[in-house]
């Protein structure tokens, strides 16, 4: 198997931002801090069964056990009551964060139906990168006879980059297939 990406970012990719940008101190250079992993599910105020289906799903994804995200306050037009479970989150970091990213990478991303690469367009200015994917089944874990419906979820990659364009460099370096 190829390199871990964190021995990679370590050993290459940090020497080449360094000099590609120009930076005066080793610690300027961009790294990854965390990956969060969202899913909202409206319909698991009615249905648990859709909950506990969204669980497995991301423990076999990541390894983890997510977090249930819960009202905090009633809506009766959407009809949720204060303190219903409406999500699911995960927050990846350290080794578990660099494995995910690989697998999102190298085996998850080529498997999206007509896949030409991910859009620039999603920095948020500050050197974070938003992924939204319309399918779960594109992770080689999860088992297409298993689901019940197909569900998207938002990837959100947290860098300490100031800028998205140190963002991109570094997100291209780790292999990043962007258009």
């Amino acid at each position: 198997m190829t390199k871990s990406l964190k021995i990679l970012y370590e050993e290459k990719i940090t020497q080449e931002l360094f000099k590609e940008f120009n930076y005066q101190n080793i610690h300027e250079v961009p790294k990854l801090i965390k990956i969060v992993i969202n899913r909202g599910i409206g319909e698991a105020s009615q249905n648990t069964k859709v909950l506990d289906k969204s669980i497995e799903e991301f423990k076999l994804i990541t390894g983890q056990k997510p977090l249930i995200t819960k009202t905090k306050k009633s809506i009766a037009g959407f009809k949720i009551r204060n303190d219903m479970p409406i999500g699911l989150k995960i927050t990846l970091r350290k080794s578990k964060m660099y494995d995910f990213l690989n697998k999102l990478i190298n085996l998850s991303l080529p498997r999206i139906r007509d896949f030409r690469g991910i859009s620039k367009k999603q920095f948020d200015g500050r050197g974070n990168y938003n992924l939204g994917l319309k399918e779960q089944i594109i992770f080689p874990e999860i088992n297409y006879d298993q689901i019940d419906k197909i569900r998207g979820m938002n990837i959100t990659i947290v860098t300490t980059a100031k800028t998205d364009k140190e963002s991109l460099a570094l997100l291209k370096k780790f292999g990043m297939p962007f258009k």
